[in-house]
């Protein structure tokens, strides 16, 4: 048995506008708090429920957020020191970890390549300062090629940057001018979202209100098309729906998601994912820690997912990767209603499989509606 194992690291020092992920700033964890006080006995924890998981041996660990790169590399170490003795790394195995261009320096980056990391994720998301100001990032744009100069120098043999497209007042000169950018910089790997408007979120706000308005459809495809040219041209070829890399730089660890690998999250609000079943932790850091450390589960619910439930998720994240999907896994019925997206040129048979072209894959959800109802 393989084990990826997702590492949470649940602190930012302002939370943005768009974000609705299981992240704490200090003073929402604890009045006149800081990030030192709060996150001190984290680690601690974290290798606590690190006992409870399955033994095999490990071929990803990606340390995601929040903002990983706040905390100090040896305090990650641990983590990564813990897993190796306890579950054994693979060769080659990839270890990332997200960071902000504005949290990291050259010593910083040193250190972390001496503790194991080997791959680093920046949260770039724009070029343009009036489109990170809606989304309430902090840093600063030209702030990206300096941390990933700095990455490169320090060791780090995989560096990607996270784009988003689709913010308001964000024009498609403005997101070619990013992906551009981008491409420019010294890097491994690209991922480009959506902006989803998340409820309960100061951007849903600011919409509801009317303050700001969200692109049309036409845009955010013409988007998604216009990065998908951009990095097949620069030697980035896609690989999942939102991913492009240079050969040999894919994202394992995401990887393993799509193909319903075995994985264990460990952190407050993290997912796991072992011989089918699926469960999560409680959300909150200081109920995470105190059931910890007074010896309870920190498990919050579970799911085991049905024959069906499993197909479902196969087709649904299969058709999303460069490889698609064998034609053999498909009913006559599915080919039947898949036979109408080939003639409208939305997908591809190459090779005895179903792959998505660029327009399919704007409505490859729609595709997998229709043939898994």
């Amino acid at each position: 048995m393989s084990l990826s194992f997702y590492v949470h690291i649940p602190y930012c020092i302002k939370r943005c506008g768009y974000c609705d992920f299981n992240t704490y700033t200090p003073s929402e964890l604890q009045v006149g708090a800081t990030l030192e006080i709060v996150s001190n006995d984290y680690i601690d924890a974290v290798l606590k429920e690190l006992d409870a998981a399955p033994l095999g041996l490990v071929p990803t660990i990606f340390f995601g957020g929040g903002t990983p790169s706040l905390l100090p590399a040896d305090d990650l170490g641990r983590v990564i020191a813990a897993i190796k003795e306890r579950n054994g790394l693979a060769d080659g195995c990839e270890i990332t970890l997200e960071a902000n261009p504005d949290s990291v320096t050259a010593e910083k980056l040193k250190r972390y390549i001496e503790v194991g990391f080997n791959r680093i994720s920046f949260g770039m998301q724009s070029a343009k300062a009036h489109v990170l100001a809606v989304l309430d990032r902090t840093h600063n744009p030209e702030n990206v090629k300096k941390s990933v100069d700095m990455a490169r120098a320090a060791g780090f043999k995989s560096i990607s940057v996270d784009l988003i497209y689709g913010t308001p007042g964000e024009s498609i000169d403005d997101w070619c001018d990013t992906v551009t950018k981008a491409l420019e910089l010294d890097i491994d790997h690209i991922s480009a979202y959506a902006l989803i408007v998340e409820t309960g979120t100061k951007l849903a706000a600011q919409i509801k209100r009317g303050d700001l308005t969200m692109p049309n459809d036409d845009l955010m495809a013409d988007m998604y098309l216009l990065v998908d040219q951009l990095c097949e041209a620069h030697g980035f070829t896609w690989y999942e729906l939102s991913n492009w890399s240079k050969p040999q730089h894919e994202c394992a660890h995401n990887i393993a998601y799509w193909r319903n690998k075995e994985w264990w999250g460990l952190g407050p609000g993290a997912h796991s994912h072992i011989d089918g079943k699926r469960f999560w932790n409680v959300k909150h850091p200081t109920a995470y820690k105190q059931r910890l450390f007074s010896g309870e589960s920190v498990v919050a619910d579970s799911e085991t997912l049905t024959q069906i439930e499993i197909d479902v998720e196969r087709i649904m994240l299969g058709i999303r990767m460069r490889e698609g999907l064998e034609i053999s896994t498909f009913s006559t019925q599915q080919m039947e209603l898949l036979g109408g997206y080939q003639d409208d040129s939305y997908l591809e048979l190459l090779n005895g499989r179903v792959v998505l072209t660029p327009t399919g894959r704007l409505i490859a959800d729609r595709i997998v509606r229709e043939i898994t109802i």
